[in-house]
């Protein structure tokens, strides 16, 4: 079984004061995870953490990360937005957009982010708009098929992401006539694996593919960032990445590959955003009515718009019942929300014990891509968020949406 990072009781106490439905994050796991994971890399000088404002953009969660010495990964203007209100700036900041705009690229330059481009032909765009930095990073297209449990993930042979080798190599052959001092190459790999092992072969493809680019062309590749995708078990029993492992096995890579050549020392970032908060929030909902038909309805007060993770994202989200996990599971339900759209169920056929109104229900694994992926759908308003702080209180670090948010955009009398 998965276990809360509270007490039933305490639990219970907080959805008396705190009106369901609502996020809670843990702060005090999200500080230890992200000690392990700089610990891990620490044979690396110039190892960083990205964290992926995309995963959970709440300022009380970014201002963790830079205290803990994170930096963040930003894909729009207002997240970078979001990233200078929360003081970062320069090299605490990666910008890894697609199809960009020109006014992103004009906050990323004022912000003196560290650009990484999605697109060699965005250049000439970057210098007409907003001018060349001395540093650039370029996402790199490995043109394979990643795979999952029997699932292709990722096929980048047709994914709209990166440049080629080819193309990466032809631009950081002519940008150092044109000012670039520093560079780097981005590419994701992992997407829910956790295997050490299938990191450490992952990583040689950049590893030799920043070789190359030297040999070829006397580019020396500053920075490799391995980008996301560490992933995290859903169900129980199944095993965590062991963060030791996985850094062990790109360390011996790096020693074969790199340290041996005159790339040494070359620094690793990464933005392993699912695997920094997916595993320490949780999203907490009430049992609004029970029905039955065919089969057994538990109705909730919130549905899929505020949690859209087990519909689209991931299928499975560990449930846990406070007070109640004492009694056999022997119920099979379906969790369900009151949109218009009968794929709105939170769990299908889920086994717990009998549910009755008024019993509360909390979704494991709820930390990343959780709120940032709700929407308002039929009208139904977006939760708040709550922080479990360091020291064990509870704040509210975003409230609930009301009506009036929902009409504030709109032009017309709402009275």
């Amino acid at each position: 079984m998965k276990t809360l990072p509270l007490a039933s009781e305490t639990l219970l106490r907080i959805a008396k004061k705190y009106p369901t439905p609502f996020y809670l994050y843990d702060e005090n796991a999200i500080r230890q995870n992200a000690r392990r994971l700089q610990a891990a890399f620490a044979w690396n000088r110039g190892y960083r953490e990205f964290f992926s404002v995309k995963c959970n953009p709440n300022p009380a969660l970014l201002s963790i990360f830079k205290e803990e010495g994170c930096g963040v990964d930003c894909a729009s203007e207002t997240e970078l937005l979001l990233a200078r209100a929360c003081g970062f700036s320069g090299d605490d900041i990666m910008f890894t957009s697609n199809n960009t705009t020109a006014a992103e690229f004009r906050l990323a330059r004022e912000l003196d982010a560290i650009i990484n481009l999605d697109d060699t032909g965005h250049l000439d765009f970057l210098q007409r708009v907003a001018s060349l930095p001395e540093r650039i990073s370029c996402r790199y297209n490995p043109g394979i098929e990643i795979r999952y449990q029997n699932q292709c993930i990722i096929d980048f042979a047709g994914s709209k992401f990166g440049a080629t080798k080819e193309q990466i190599s032809a631009a950081f052959r002519s940008l150092p006539s044109q000012g670039i001092k520093t560079f780097g190459i981005h590419a994701q790999f992992g997407c829910h694996r956790r295997e050490a092992d299938y990191f450490g072969s992952a990583i040689r493809c950049l590893f030799s593919f920043a070789i190359e680019l030297f040999q070829s062309s006397g580019i020396k590749v500053s920075f490799i960032n391995f980008a996301g995708g560490l992933g995290i078990p859903y169900r129980p029993g199944e095993d965590a990445a062991d963060i030791a492992a996985v850094s062990a096995a790109i360390q011996a890579a790096y020693d074969e590959i790199i340290v041996p050549s005159a790339l040494h020392p070359l620094a690793l970032f990464s933005e392993l955003g699912l695997y920094m908060t997916g595993p320490y929030g949780y999203f907490v909902s009430s049992v609004l009515h029970i029905k039955e038909t065919d089969k057994q309805f538990a109705g909730l007060d919130a549905s899929t718009n505020a949690f859209l993770s087990p519909l689209r994202y991931n299928d499975y989200h560990h449930i846990s019942v406070p007070g109640k996990e004492a009694q056999p599971f022997n119920q099979r339900y379906d969790i369900t929300g009151a949109l218009c759209e009968n794929r709105d169920r939170f769990a299908v056929d889920r086994e717990l014990p009998t549910l009755v109104t008024g019993d509360i229900l909390v979704f494991h694994d709820a930390g990343a891509y959780g709120y940032s992926h709700s929407t308002t759908f039929n009208g139904k308003l977006r939760p708040a968020e709550l922080l479990l702080t360091a020291e064990g209180s509870v704040k509210t670090i975003r409230r609930a949406e009301t009506p009036q948010d929902y009409f504030a955009t709109l032009s017309f009398d709402g009275r």
